[in-house]
C-alpha cells in the first residue's frame, strides 16, 4: 500500500482491530482530541466520523494534530514505502529524510530535483500531506525526542543536533508535534547499553560519545547483517572488536564521525549505537545515514505480504524473516569499492581496498582508522599507485574515470533520480549493468534493484539466462532486493 492511496475504511479496519503490522503505513488522527495515533494504539478508537487517516507523523502535525503520549506514533521506525517508487514526491521525501533541506535549503532541494520551490511544495502537499519545511521539522522534532529521551546532553546542545536554529525555534516545534516543552520529557541516569554513566557537562563539549538505541521493526536477523560486516570489513578503515562489535568512519560535513554498532548490547527492536561525531551538528544526518546502512526502516510484515506466497523465496523468507539488504554509508565508497572488487573474489577485493585506503584514506581522529578516499582524491589518484594496489589497467581506469564523475557532480544516494542515475553509470567505461545494478542496491536504497545476470542468482533459479531470471523475479516486484539477498544468503554469496 502506498502512502498516498490511502483506503480510509480499510485503515479504519486495521485501527479498529489494533493490527500493529500497519503501524507506520499510515496514521490515525482523531478530530474530537487533535491527538494522532499509530494504528495499534491501545486507546478506545473514535467513531468513523471522528477519524482521519495520514501519510506521515509529518502530514498529521500540518494538519494541527501533536503525537499521542501513550502510543508514541513518533517513535516508530520510518518506512521504506517511499523507496519503492522513483517518482518526484518520493525522491523528495528520501532527499528530506537525509538531510537534504538542512544541507541546501527548500529550495536548494528543488534545484537538484530540477523543479521549481512552488512546484515541490505542491506535490509534496499533494502525496505526502505536508510541505518539504514540515517534513523536515518534524524528523529535527523526533531526532531531539529520542536525544532528550536517552541521552544527558544539554538541552541547548539537543537543540543544536537535531538542526534548530534557536531555543526558541525548538520550543516552539517540540510543543507543536507533541504537546509539551523540551523541559517536560524524562531524562535518563544512565545510557542505552549497559548502564554506563552518561555524557553529561558543558554545552561547550564539542564531540561527546552519544549512545543511541535505533528503532526498528522486529524480527530483525542481526546474524546476516553482521556475517555481511565481516565479509565486507576494510583493514584500516573497519573494525572488528573483541567482542563483537563493529566500528567504521561515518562521513559527515564537519569530518567523519566513528560509530560502533554494539550487537550484543543491542534488543529485539533496537540496534544500540556509540557515535563520535567531529561536531554534534552532524548528529542528525550521521543517525540517517546509520539507519539507511542497517536498514532500520524496513518493514518485515510488508515484505513477507508481497514475496512470503511465492515458490522459491517464500521458505528462505520464513527461514529469515528479518533479512535486511545493506544499505551504504557513503554511496561514493560504496560505488568504488564495488569496482574495485569487479571480477575477483570478496577476499582480494578487501585487500585491494585496504591498500587503497592507508595510500589515500583521511585518519579519523586518533582512533587510528582512515575513512575511505575522497572520490576526487581517487581521481586524481596516479595510474601507478592504483596498479600498484594490485588493480588491473582497466580496472584502474574505471576507478578513475567513476571517481572523477563523482566528483564532478554524480549523485550517488537516495535521492537520486535511479534510471537517469543507472543510465549515467552505464556509460562509463568498466561500467557494466551488474555493477550498476548493485550500486542501485545498495547506494541508491532502491529495493527493487536486482542484478538478472548474476551468476549465483542464475544457478539459484536454474536458469541460464538474464531474460530468464528478468521474468521469474517480474512477480517479487517492488521488493526484488529483499529476494535477492534471500538467495544471496541462502548460497551463503555475501557480495
Amino acid at each position: 500500500m502506498i502512502p498516498s492511496t490511502i483506503d480510509p475504511e480499510v485503515a479504519y479496519r486495521a485501527a479498529s482491530g489494533r493490527d500493529p503490522r500497519f503501524d507506520g503505513r499510515f496514521f490515525l488522527g482523531v478530530t474530537t482530541t487533535g491527538i494522532y495515533c499509530r494504528p495499534s494504539c491501545p486507546a478506545r478508537k473514535p467513531l468513523r466520523r471522528n477519524a482521519v487517516f495520514f501519510p506521515t507523523a509529518a502530514a498529521a502535525v500540518a494538519a494541527g494534530f501533536r503525537a499521542c503520549k501513550r502510543c508514541r506514533p513518533d517513535s516508530l521506525p520510518g518506512s521504506r514505502h517511499w523507496d519503492a517508487s522513483g517518482d518526484l514526491a518520493a525522491r523528495a521525501v528520501r532527499a528530506i529524510r537525509d538531510g537534504a533541506v538542512d544541507e541546501l535549503g527548500v529550495s536548494g532541494l528543488a534545484r537538484r530535483l530540477s523543479v521549481s520551490e512552488r512546484h515541490l511544495h505542491r506535490i509534496l502537499v499533494a502525496e505526502v500531506g505536508a510541505s518539504p519545511a514540515q517534513l523536515n521539522r518534524t524528523r529535527r522534532a523526533q531526532t531531539a525526542r529520542t536525544l532528550i529521551e536517552q541521552t544527558r546532553l544539554p538541552l541547548v546542545d539537543v537543540a543544536f543536533a537535531a538542526g534548530f536554529g534557536s531555543v526558541r525555534q525548538f520550543n516552539d516545534v517540540m510543543r507543536a508535534e507533541f504537546g509539551s516543552p523540551p523541559s517536560a520529557f524524562a531524562r535518563p541516569t544512565t545510557d542505552a547499553s549497559a548502564g554506563a554513566p552518561l555524557l553529561g557537562g558543558p554545552a561547550s563539549d564539542a564531540a561527546p560519545t552519544i549512545v543511541l538505541r535505533l528503532r526498528h521493526r522486529a524480527p530483525y536477523d542481526a546474524q546476516a547483517l553482521r556475517a555481511f560486516q565481516r565479509a565486507h570489513a576494510v583493514s584500516g578503515m573497519d573494525l572488528l572488536d573483541a567482542d563483537g562489535s563493529f566500528t567504521t568512519p561515518v562521513p559527515a560535513p564537519h569530518g567523519p564521525a566513528l560509530a560502533t554498532v554494539d550487537w550484543e548490547g543491542s534488543g529485539e527492536e533496537h540496534l544500540t549505537v556509540r557515535i563520535r561525531p567531529a561536531d554534534i551538528a552532524d548528529l542528525t544526518l550521521i543517525v540517517s545515514r546509520l539507519r539507511r546502512w542497517l536498514d532500520l526502516d524496513a518493514d518485515p510484515h510488508l515484505i513477507a505480504e508481497a514475496l512470503g506466497g511465492d515458490p522459491r523465496i517464500g521458505p528462505l523468507l520464513a527461514r529469515r524473516p528479518g533479512l535486511r539488504v545493506p544499505g551504504s554509508l557513503d554511496g561514493a565508497a560504496t560505488a568504488l569499492l564495488t569496482v574495485i572488487g569487479q571480477r575477483v573474489s570478496l577476499k582480494a577485493a578487501r585487500v585491494f581496498a585496504a591498500r587503497l585506503v592507508a595510500a589515500l584514506g583521511e585518519p579519523v581522529g586518533e582512533s587510528g582508522l582512515h575513512a575511505f578516499p575522497a572520490a576526487s582524491a581517487a581521481a586524481d589518484a596516479p595510474p601507478e599507485l592504483l596498479r600498484g594496489i594490485g588493480l588491473t589497467g582497466p580496472r584502474t581506469a574505471a576507478l578513475r574515470t567513476l571517481a572523477a564523475a563523482i566528483a564532478d557532480g554524480l549523485t550517488l544516494d537516495p535521492g537520486a533520480d535511479r534510471t537517469a542515475t543507472r543510465a549515467a553509470l552505464l556509460a562509463l567505461p568498466g561500467i557494466g549493468p551488474w555493477t550498476a545494478d548493485y550500486i542501485a542496491l545498495r547506494a541508491l536504497g532502491d529495493p527493487d534493484a536486482f542484478t538478472p545476470d548474476d551468476l549465483v542468482l542464475k544457478k539459484s533459479l536454474g536458469v541460464k539466462t538474464a531474460r530468464e531470471a528478468s521474468v521469474i523475479a517480474a512477480a517479487w516486484s517492488p521488493w526484488r532486493g529483499y529476494a535477492l539477498m534471500q538467495l544471496w544468503t541462502q548460497a551463503a554469496y555475501l557480495v
